[in-house]
C-alpha cells in the first residue's frame, strides 16, 4: 500500500490533493449535518461557487443528499468516510508520527486526529471521540475516573455515549473548581460524563484555590475526605493541558501571581501547576484534589490537548508527565511538536 501511495504522490499529486479536499468536505458535512451550503462554505473557507461543483459531484456519487434543511451524508457516504479514515492516516504518515512523538516525549502512547482544533470545532470533537475509543479499550471491571475541568474536557463529555457505561464507572472531579465558569468546572463535566454514559458520579464542592489554613481544615471534613480517597484511588485520569496565561486569567489570578508567571516564563498549566518551557514548576496553586505526584500511582493517565497554540504548553507539561501518559492530540500540534 505504501509503495502505491509513493507512486501516486510522485505521478499524480493533484489526485491526492483532490482526494484530501473531498475527504475533508465529507467529514465537515458529517459533523455539521444537516448543513446549508453557505454555512458549510464559511466553515471550510471556500467560496460558494467553488463549493457548488464539489457538492454536485458528491451528490452524483450518492454520497450526500439534500433537502429543505440542508445537506447530510447518505449511508454510502458514511461507509466511504469510515473506509477513508485508515487510508488517510497512511497517506499522511500518521502512524509514523505517533510513534516518533511517543518516543520524543517519553510517554506510553500518542494518538493523532486530523486537522487543527485552533481552526475547526470538528477537530475538538474528533479529539473527544479518539479519547472515548481509548477509554473503552482501557476500562475493565470497576473504574473510578478522575476528571479535570476545561473546555477540552467539556467537549469530551459531550461525545461520550451509554456504550461506555457497560463497564462499572464512577466519575469524580479531580480537584475543586468553584470560582471557574460553571460549564468548565470539573463537577459539571463529571456530571455530564456520568449522565451520557448512564453511570455514577460524585460532586466535590470545594474552592479551586485555598489558603494553607483553609486547606488543612477542609480535608478533615468527612465528605471531602471520602471524595479525596476516591480521587487518589482512581484507575484513570482525564485531563487537559492549558496555556499558562489563559488559565491564570480564567482563575482570576492576582496581579502578583500573574507577574510571577511572566517573570518565570510560564507557558503551560495542568492540575494547578504552571510550567516553563523546560518543564520546571514556576508556580503551584494550592488546590484540594489530585496532585502531580499522585499521577505515578494511577495506571491510565489520558491527556487531551490540540491546536498549534497549545504546543509550548504540551511540550512543557510532558517533561513532568508520568510515563503512563497517553496523549490525544491533533495534526496541527503534532507536526509542530515534531519540528521541535
Amino acid at each position: 500500500m505504501q509503495s502505491l501511495i509513493d507512486i501516486q504522490q510522485r505521478l499524480l499529486p493533484d489526485l491526492l490533493q483532490l482526494l484530501h479536499k473531498r475527504y475533508s468536505l465529507l467529514r465537515q458535512i458529517g459533523f455539521m449535518q444537516p448543513v446549508g451550503r453557505r454555512s458549510l462554505a464559511a466553515s471550510l473557507g471556500y467560496t460558494e461557487r467553488v463549493l457548488r461543483s464539489e457538492v454536485d459531484f458528491l451528490k452524483e456519487q450518492n454520497l450526500i443528499y439534500t433537502n429543505n434543511v440542508g445537506m447530510s451524508l447518505t449511508d454510502e457516504g458514511k461507509n466511504l468516510l469510515e473506509d477513508l479514515e485508515g487510508f488517510m492516516r497512511e497517506l499522511k504518515g500518521t502512524d509514523v508520527m505517533e510513534l516518533e512523538l511517543k518516543h520524543r516525549l517519553g510517554i506510553r502512547k500518542v494518538v493523532i486526529v486530523p486537522g487543527d482544533s485552533d481552526e475547526s470545532a470538528l477537530v475538538k470533537n474528533d479529539l473527544g471521540k479518539a479519547c472515548a475509543i481509548c477509554m473503552k479499550k482501557l476500562l475493565t471491571g470497576k473504574n473510578i475516573i478522575a476528571v479535570t475541568g476545561g473546555s477540552t474536557m467539556a467537549a469530551l463529555a459531550d461525545v461520550l455515549t451509554p456504550e461506555l457505561g457497560t463497564k462499572e464507572l464512577l466519575f469524580v472531579p479531580a480537584r475543586g473548581g468553584i470560582g471557574e465558569d460553571v460549564q468548565n468546572q470539573a463537577n459539571t463535566i463529571s456530571s455530564i460524563m456520568s449522565k451520557n454514559t448512564h453511570s455514577k458520579h460524585r460532586v466535590f464542592y470545594v474552592p479551586d484555590q485555598v489558603s494553607t489554613e483553609i486547606y488543612e481544615s477542609l480535608i478533615k471534613e468527612p465528605e471531602i475526605h471520602e471524595v479525596l480517597g476516591l480521587i487518589k484511588s482512581a484507575s484513570m485520569v482525564l485531563h487537559g493541558i492549558g496555556d499558562a496565561i489563559t488559565m491564570a486569567e480564567r482563575r482570576k489570578t492576582s496581579p502578583e501571581v500573574k507577574r510571577k508567571l511572566e517573570i518565570g516564563n510560564a507557558v503551560g498549566e495542568a492540575f494547578g501547576y504552571y510550567f516553563n518551557e523546560y518543564g520546571d514548576i514556576v508556580h503551584k496553586v494550592s488546590t484540594i484534589g489530585l496532585q502531580l505526584e499522585d499521577l505515578v500511582n494511577i495506571p491510565n493517565v489520558i491527556a487531551v490537548a490540540g491546536g498549534r497554540s497549545k504546543v509550548k504548553a504540551i511540550k512543557a507539561y510532558m517533561k513532568q508527565a508520568p510515563e503512563s501518559t497517553i496523549l490525544i492530540t491533533d495534526e496541527g500540534a503534532a507536526r509542530k511538536l515534531l519540528k521541535g
